[in-house]
């Protein structure tokens, strides 16, 4: 008798956990096709992931900035642009915190952007000087 119910709990458990491990194999594997498809289609994973799931243009919307053109953006009227709407915003003054971290996070995919654009403009004027390394020589 004892027998039985013991292979009854085992044989659940044994179905609970193939059942949980199947679902967790075909969730890793759609997150695996959804990042190879981003990284071909140009996305940056930098910007993609810190900023929350914002895109640029949704970013651009909330802060009411133009979107960077050729990876050059007025960071000053974006900067400013986010002090006002991130006080205006202060929970303490009857706000909300959930439009305060929009605005954050908008901020922050801009600025991600720039940088980005910058990261990748250096490196082709690097890359048109042409690249020298140092060459350190032991005596």
């Amino acid at each position: 008798m004892a027998h039985r119910i013991i292979f009854q709990v085992a044989a659940t458990g044994a179905r609970v956990f193939g059942r949980a491990f199947a679902e967790a194999y075909k969730q890793a594997s759609a997150s695996q096709k959804y990042a190879a498809s981003a990284a071909s289609s140009g996305s940056t994973s930098a910007a993609t992931f810190s900023s929350g799931g914002l895109t640029l243009d949704e970013a651009c919307k909330i802060l009411n900035v133009a979107p960077p053109k050729g990876g050059q953006a007025n960071l000053e009227q974006v900067s400013e642009r986010f002090k006002r709407l991130f006080d205006l915003n202060d929970p303490k003054k009857g706000g909300s915190f959930y439009l305060q971290s929009k605005i954050l996070r908008a901020r922050e995919r801009i600025e991600a952007e720039v940088r980005e654009a910058e990261r990748v403009r250096e490196r082709e004027e690097e890359l048109r000087a042409g690249w020298r390394p140092k060459v350190y020589k032991d005596r």
